[in-house]
């Protein structure tokens, strides 16, 4: 995707959420409707510094790292046809090095 027009605000990143593949380590084809939400994806922008009672919290991720994030964390927006998502500083659980 190129450049976003959406800019998170303090304390908030954009993801882009990574699609898993739609077959198990077996060879086993999932429908639709049997898939698990993906939990990972790549940030693409990145809020300033907020302040949260009284302390700094930076960002624990760049852009472009990969990310986990937690299952129902965020909010889901659409740009150009592309599943994005909203999520908080907090929301972040790892960064896939």
């Amino acid at each position: 995707m190129s450049q976003s027009k959406i800019h998170p605000v303090a304390g908030y990143l954009l993801v882009q959420p990574q699609k898993k593949a739609p077959v198990t380590t077996s060879g086993i084809l999932l429908p639709d409707n049997h898939q698990d939400k993906p939990q990972e994806g790549k940030v693409l922008a990145v809020g300033e510094t907020t302040f949260i009672d009284g302390r700094e919290v930076k960002s624990p991720c760049a852009i472009d790292d990969v990310v986990v994030y937690r299952e129902w964390g965020g909010k889901e927006i659409k740009e150009e046809n592309v599943d994005l998502l909203l999520l908080k500083f907090d929301d972040i659980m790892a960064i896939v090095k």
